[in-house]
Parts: C-alpha cells; structure tokens; sequence
C-alpha cells in the first residue's frame, strides 16, 4: 500500500476524532495507538509485522511510519483499530516525537522502546535520549490537556502511579512513565554469548531503567516462543487482548513496579557509574543490592 494512503488514512482518524471531540470520561473507544521508538535497525517493523500477521519482509524505517491493525473481539461487534507508528533512525529524528502524541490520542497512547543487545555500547545513550524526549514532550500534552479536560489530565496522572504499591519502599524514588510503557531488548541470541559479567550489568541496568519507569522488560530473539509471548504483550497493548501472566525466562521484569525474584550475581558496575548521575547511581547500588 502506498506510504501516501497510510498517511491520509492517519490524517482521517485524527479528523474524525475532532469531530467527535475529546472531552469525556477517557472510556475505551475501541482504538489504541503503539508508538515503536529505539535502536536504528534494532527488529521494530520485524515486531510490528508479527503482531499484525504479515508475511512480508522488514523494510528500513526512513522516518516515522504509520501502519494500522483491525481485530474483532467477539461475534456482531466492531473491529477494534490500533495504530502503529514507528520512528526509523534511532535518536537521529527526535523532533518527530511529537507527531503522533497528542492531547487526541495520548489517553489510549503507549510506547515501545526496543533496544538491540548486540550493540552494548549503545544501549544507554539510545534509550536516555528516547526516553527523555518522548517523556519531556508527553509531560507538554499532559499539561495542555489539563487546560481543556481536567478531568482527563487528573485519571492520567493518578493511572501513571497505579503500577506502583502504596506502601512500597521505593515509591519516592522512582519516577512513573505518564504512560504504559514496555522495554524490549533484541537480538538476544547474540547477547547470550557476550561475556557472563557483562551480561549481569547489561541486565541489572536495564532492570532498574524499568524499575525506575514503572515499565515492563523483556527480552527478545530469533526464537518463536520469544516472537510469540512479544506479540501477546504488543496485542495487550494495542487491542486489550491476549492478556496473559508475562513471566519467561528471557522477561526480566514481568509486572511494572514489581522486581522480580529473580537473582543476577553482582558484577562490575562501571558501565552503568559512567551514565547514572549520582543521586540514581546511589539508588541503583541499592536496587541490585536487593535483587
């Protein structure tokens, strides 16, 4: 399908919402949006493509891209619509950001940040600048749409901290996404056969990202079973179906806001020191002294 009909089909859902208006309760409206941002080359489309059933092969993201997705839940009822946008070029193309996310869709938005494992040294710098652009920028939305729903505004900022227990230890430390957010890390069968303690700090440090987001982590590869349990996750996210208990070998943090059981032996810390100012380095010491 030509790039151009994606694009006025993108045009016309957010036109039809208008029309409709956006003040209301934030119900569900049978339409979710997904919004793909990481590592340049890092297995996005690949995700996108398995989720929506498509048997073609992965094509480089330019810049931002928009596909669509239909579902019927049940017999006699309308299809759910779930949009997928992607941002191509790593953090080359942050002003793009704010495209997708507006005051129209941000009550049915979340983000999908993929990180390629094969390229460690990458990894933090890419998954820093994503994450504070596309957080500083929901934090404008956030904010405009207070102006217009309070209501609105209110229900999200009290959503955000519902990943996180009332009486849990770290609640004043950490610093909740304003909306769902999941980290994949890919090309994990490249990753598996990195050096064991490099492997550990990798792993702490990207626990304690989603810790810290009240985000879930998983892991991803060449294998089915992996593809399959990410596209039950992507379909949760993007029709509120295929709900299923998240936990897998290769998932280090199943549930946001929750550390899992999980033990990694202490390794060394370097790589993540040189990154964390010191205040999130300290509580990251005692986050892996926890585990």
């Amino acid at each position: 399908m030509p790039s151009e009909t994606l694009w006025e089909i993108a045009k016309a859902e957010v036109e039809k919402r208008k029309s409709h208006g956006t003040e209301g309760d934030g119900a569900e409206i049978g339409e979710k949006s997904v919004f793909f941002i990481g590592s340049k080359n890092g297995g996005k489309t690949t995700i996108i493509l398995r989720c929506l059933d498509r048997d073609e092969p992965a094509k480089p993201t330019l810049a931002l891209e928009y596909t669509y997705g239909r579902r019927t839940k049940g017999h006699n009822t309308p299809k759910d619509i779930a949009h997928f946008w992607e941002l191509g070029g790593g953090t080359s193309l942050l002003d793009l950001i704010s495209i997708p996310i507006t005051c129209d869709t941000l009550r049915t938005f979340s983000i999908v940040l993929v990180l390629d494992l094969s390229k460690p040294n990458d990894l933090w710098p890419t998954m820093e600048n994503l994450l504070q652009a596309t957080k500083s920028h929901i934090d404008k939305v956030v904010m405009k749409l207070g102006k217009t729903n309070s209501k609105a505004a209110s229900e999200m900022r009290q959503k955000m901290w519902s990943v996180m227990q009332k009486d849990h230890p770290d609640r004043e430390l950490i610093d909740p996404f304003p909306i769902p957010l999941v980290i994949i890390g890919s090309k994990y069968d490249i990753f598996q056969d990195f050096d064991p303690e490099k492997r550990k700090v990798i792993c702490k440090t990207l626990r304690f990202v989603a810790h810290y987001y009240g985000a879930s982590l998983m892991f991803t590869s060449k294998s089915e079973a992996l593809l399959l349990k990410i596209r039950g996750v992507i379909n949760q996210l993007a029709f509120g179906i295929d709900k299923r208990n998240w936990n897998s070998t290769r998932e280090i943090l199943p549930r946001p806001g929750n550390k899992s059981s999980w033990t990694l032996e202490p390794g060394p810390l370097l790589w993540v020191y040189v990154f964390l100012p010191p205040f999130k380095y300290d509580y990251f010491l005692t986050f892996c002294g926890n585990m």
